[in-house]
């Protein structure tokens, strides 16, 4: 069955003059140069699902308009990326990474500190916070005093996304009780408590966190490097020199022993596996040179 016809299967009276096959490809091939997602055509009904309501409130028509206006406008053009970015995560995602943060990461973090040096982690693709707040629960520790002393150092966190809808809620810091459980519980008693029926991060874990809107494929301007980069199923939409390119950046500013946590079906390959070596599972860390 051809993509038209697929079309007129699952969406009765929609017409392939509004939603068609070469819209699809358009709107894949933009999605792709701009933001390296690879949209194959089984995701064709999840485009349409996505931005027709953009193209009911653009007042454009049909899908040909609205794609021409994407090609034309930054601005139109990066709402509709957004519009089909996928921002599914949850608290503790992958135990066993923050399992070897706590273990192999916050000993050395803790000794940085002390001498009075600089340590710098970056959530990149950080989707609704989870992940962020996450990794800052799990390097702050159980005991509250001391990892608000440690918070007061020179430890800082960045977080990016592409979708600004997604950093709102990260920002917001604010999640439904059930949400946080997958967190140890030592750990939630340390940095959240309760609010208005949720649960709200501690103040001091929130103060460390700079959430930024970010296109991984766009120049980046952060300067000086990390010691931990957190970049989770966000490469699995892209295609494979894409996640070579963008696994190569992250080597780089990566500090020499720092390390890299990337999803469960990702992996590394290419130019940077002569910079990361793996330690565990999709966990890597940056060689000294």
């Amino acid at each position: 069955m051809n993509i038209a016809s697929a079309f007129s299967s699952a969406l009765p009276g929609i017409s392939p003059e509004v939603y068609g096959p070469a819209d699809f490809k358009a709107i894949s091939d933009i999605v792709h140069a701009h933001a390296g997602i690879v949209l194959p055509q089984g995701k064709a009904m999840l485009v349409y699902s996505r931005l027709a309501p953009m193209v009911r409130e653009s007042g454009l028509g049909t899908f040909a308009a609205f794609v021409e206006q994407m090609r034309l406008d930054e601005g139109h053009r990066l709402r509709a990326i957004k519009a089909l970015t996928t921002n599914h995560t949850f608290f503790y995602r992958e135990a066993h990474h923050f399992e070897h943060l706590a273990r192999e990461v916050r000993p050395g973090m803790v000794q940085a500190l002390d001498r009075g040096e600089r340590f710098r982690i970056w959530s990149a693709g950080c989707s609704s916070g989870e992940e962020t707040w996450s990794i800052v629960m799990t390097l702050l520790g159980p005991d509250r005093p001391a990892g608000t002393s440690l918070a007061r150092r020179n430890l800082r966190v960045l977080a990016t996304d592409l979708a600004t809808h997604a950093l709102t809620k990260a920002r917001a810091a604010t999640y439904g009780q059930s949400e946080i459980e997958p967190v140890p519980e030592a750990l939630r008693r340390a940095w959240s408590q309760p609010r208005n029926g949720e649960v709200i991060i501690a103040e001091p874990a929130r103060e460390l966190v700079r959430f930024r809107e970010l296109n991984l494929l766009q120049d980046w301007p952060m300067r000086g490097q990390f010691d931990v980069i957190f970049c989770r199923n966000v490469m699995i939409y892209f295609d494979g020199p894409t996640k070579e390119r963008l696994v190569q950046r992250f080597a780089e500013v990566l500090r020499p022993g720092g390390f890299l946590y990337i999803g469960h079906s990702e992996r590394v390959t290419g130019p940077a596996s002569q910079l990361l070596a793996p330690v565990g599972p999709t966990i890597y860390q940056r060689s000294a040179r």
